[in-house]
């Protein structure tokens, strides 16, 4: 029986890794399919013509056959093209576009579809590109917008029009902090990393509407808001992940100190 064959699937590599001296296993997101895993074989070599395309955070259009009728982990890679439209992300536009790649990897589940959100991710690799010299105050909003919305597209974000515990409504002249086992509670007095109820009010309906994330990015124009929700966001997230430290986290952290 023939291997079914995907053809010409929009996609981004997310990781990739040794498999052979001259194989890797490639991480990929592609927006049908949702992350996959794929073998490129020979693709290592000096003459493979997969290797000046297969990169981080390019368009690409992938063809791959699904081994064992569709039903195995890893399947293989037969063609790759990049489909331009931007430059590689630098500086710290770089190492924000390695960082949602790693949440996306950590966070998403093999072959779930996630069309939406694949297309919110393409656009903000775009806007990543488009960023020159020192833009960390331009890229704060906008990485605070994709894990709201990814937070809430995984389920893993509450109503943000209430209070987790009793469901009641916020006040929008009280200030209340995100947890990561406990949703939204009122903020202690000297807790730092808080919104008004009135902010979450209008994040909540941002996300519902039919363009979550110009409308979010939108109701997080206040340099304040995106701050506020940096540590909040990153502990819900790490919860999430798991107990270890993201990778491109502790990069950072690292380079910080030297």
């Amino acid at each position: 029986m023939a291997a079914k064959r995907v053809a010409d699937e929009p996609a981004y590599i997310l990781h990739q890794y040794d498999w052979s001296e001259s194989s890797l296993i490639l991480e990929v997101f592609t927006r049908h399919r949702g992350r996959v895993a794929l073998a490129a074989k020979g693709v290592k070599r000096h003459t493979s013509n997969f290797r000046p395309v297969l990169l981080p955070l390019q368009p690409l259009k992938l063809n791959y056959t699904l081994g064992a009728e569709g039903n195995a982990e890893i399947h293989s890679l037969k063609g790759a093209e990049w489909v331009g439209g931007h430059v590689m992300p630098q500086g710290d536009a770089l190492w924000s576009g390695m960082y949602l790649n790693e949440l996306l990897l950590r966070l998403l589940a093999r072959d779930d579809p996630y069309a939406a959100l694949f297309d919110i991710y393409a656009g903000v690799v775009r806007v990543l590109a488009g960023q020159h010299g020192n833009t960390t105050e331009a890229i704060e909003p906008v990485l605070r917008t994709f894990e709201l919305v990814l937070l809430r597209e995984l389920g893993h974000l509450p109503d943000l029009r209430q209070e987790s515990a009793t469901l009641s409504q916020l006040n929008p002249h009280l200030r209340y902090t995100l947890v990561a086992d406990g949703g939204l509670r009122q903020a202690d007095e000297y807790e730092r990393a808080a919104l008004s109820g009135r902010h979450w009010h209008s994040i909540e309906l941002a996300l519902q509407t039919d363009q979550p994330f110009p409308r979010t990015l939108k109701a997080l124009a206040e340099p304040e808001v995106a701050q506020a929700l940096k540590l909040q966001l990153r502990n819900l997230l790490q919860y999430h992940c798991g107990s270890t430290m993201l990778r491109t986290r502790q990069l950072m952290m690292d380079l910080q100190s030297l």
